[in-house]
């Protein structure tokens, strides 16, 4: 009889450990360690159909000036703002990762993505989650149900595997990689055994089949993708599909993409007919601004490519305790706390005994240091309660010494907030070039200090 042997694993980094840890000693996570069971018998299994990796073509080194670059064949989809987010569009043969909070709308986005490609191309669902009534029930209300995609309810992967070789897709989705099982480990589904082992299978089938799989993935309470670390290295492209429960817009973040820009934003709105597009989306952050209102600044931040503009709002309020309360949505707390106090001491802003909230307006995240600016000038006219001019926006990094560092893409930054119809943009001395300073459609202001950006905002 075979011995069985256990381990713990941790989900994080993969430490083995021969008894259970509260703390990793590799990676310092908590609570993170699974049991894994397996049986020491001396059986190869190199025949295990996952770990089975044939042989392509040429395998033999060569020089890199013989390498012969091809530009990757993109398949365009209808929708621009995916399109954006991957690069141009979809590359065959590509992994996918989508991850979200559940409900935000995943398998919606996919179910109208894969209904617009499956009038071209071959497409099998695999659900793992829901029924194919369900999806059927979903697919009428989206009206895509007449598309052609091909639903397999399924969660074993032995099966899954006969049917792709079988129907041979040039689309693939597995809904979602958390309930898929491989029948070869005998740990638990949505394991971080399993989860890497079906999330290397479905590499596999992507790179020798040239099928291109879309994978949805479930994100935990502290927003990473739930399963091993390692899964998000070995796939080409992972994506997050951000948004508020209590907003009606969604946000498609690239985090890591072989293919193209990482950190590429697409903005769609959810109805009850499905996803829409959003084209304009510093029309939307802006559209809901009170005029003669203090304590809100615009900034032109910037998300991959794009340069959206978003209002920061800013409430400054004697406390009520013995200490100040700071409270943020949407921005870095621990940056908001510093830039605090780097207006107490280098803009004379006496804070320590003010409450301070602060927001960055429709659910967005900003966290990119350009925002400082705009923080501090949304502080500034609460607590000043004076308003910033409605036609004023701000771009700028902000040092503990109260210098105004430059930031990278200022011509896109310019170029927008001038689109949109703001007169005056605030940036760094150091960014400041000729060319901006004659432009014609916008004001251009370079300001070195934060006393000198408060003076000139202010007075």
């Amino acid at each position: 009889m075979a011995k069985v042997k256990t381990r713990y694993k941790c989900r994080n980094c993969g430490y083995i450990s021969a008894s259970y840890l509260g703390r990793c000693p590799n990676c310092g996570a908590w609570n993170q360690f699974e049991e894994e069971t397996q049986e020491v018998k001396k059986v190869s299994t190199k025949a295990t159909a996952s770990r089975l990796m044939t042989k392509i073509g040429n395998n033999d080194p060569v020089k890199l000036n013989e390498v012969k670059a091809e530009k990757e064949k993109r398949i365009v989809t209808p929708f621009e703002e995916l399109n954006r987010v991957l690069g141009g569009g979809i590359v065959p043969g590509s992994l996918v990762l989508i991850g979200g909070d559940p409900g935000i709308g995943k398998s919606t986005l996919m179910l109208q993505i894969t209904g617009a490609l499956a009038k071209e191309h071959s497409v099998l669902y695999v659900s793992g989650e829901e029924s194919a009534s369900q999806i059927k029930m979903r697919a009428d209300r989206l009206g895509v149900s007449n598309s052609g995609i091909l639903l397999y309810p399924e969660t074993n992967m032995q099966n899954i595997r006969e049917q792709i070789d079988e129907i041979k897709p040039d689309f693939l989705v597995i809904d979602s990689i958390q309930t898929m099982n491989e029948p070869s480990l005998d740990s638990m589904v949505g394991s971080a055994s399993q989860v890497r082992e079906v999330t290397s299978e479905l590499m596999k089938i992507a790179k020798n089949d040239q099928i291109t799989t879309f994978v949805i993935g479930h994100v935990t309470k502290e927003g990473a993708i739930a399963g091993p670390k390692i899964m998000e290295h070995m796939v080409d492209t992972v994506l997050y599909f951000e948004g508020d429960g209590h907003h009606s817009y969604r946000i498609l973040r690239s985090v890591k993409n072989r293919f193209g820009a990482a950190n590429e934003i697409g903005m769609f709105e959810m109805k009850n007919e499905g996803l829409t597009e959003v084209n304009n989306p510093s029309a939307i952050f802006l559209d809901e601004r009170l005029p003669n209102s203090t304590g809100s600044a615009v900034v032109v931040s910037l998300e991959g490519t794009r340069p959206p503009l978003a209002d920061i709002q800013a409430l400054v309020t004697p406390t009520a305790f013995g200490y100040a309360k700071r409270t943020t949505s949407g921005l870095d707390f621990n940056r908001v706390a510093l830039l605090l106090a780097v207006l107490e001491k280098r803009g004379n802003l006496m804070l320590q005994n003010q409450d301070a909230f602060l927001t960055a307006t429709g659910g967005i995240k900003l966290n990119e240091p350009a925002i400082d600016l705009a923080i501090c000038m949304a502080v500034a006219s609460s607590y000043k309660n004076k308003e910033i001019s409605s036609t004023d926006c701000f771009v700028g990094e902000v040092g503990l010494t109260g210098e105004i560092r430059r930031v990278n893409q200022i011509e896109a930054r310019v170029k927008e907030a001038a689109k949109v119809g703001f007169k005056r943009i605030f940036i760094p001395k150091h960014n400041l070039t000729t060319e901006l300073k004659n432009n014609s459609e916008i004001e251009v202001i370079g300001v070195a200090s934060l006393p000198q950006a408060l003076k000139l905002v202010f007075n």
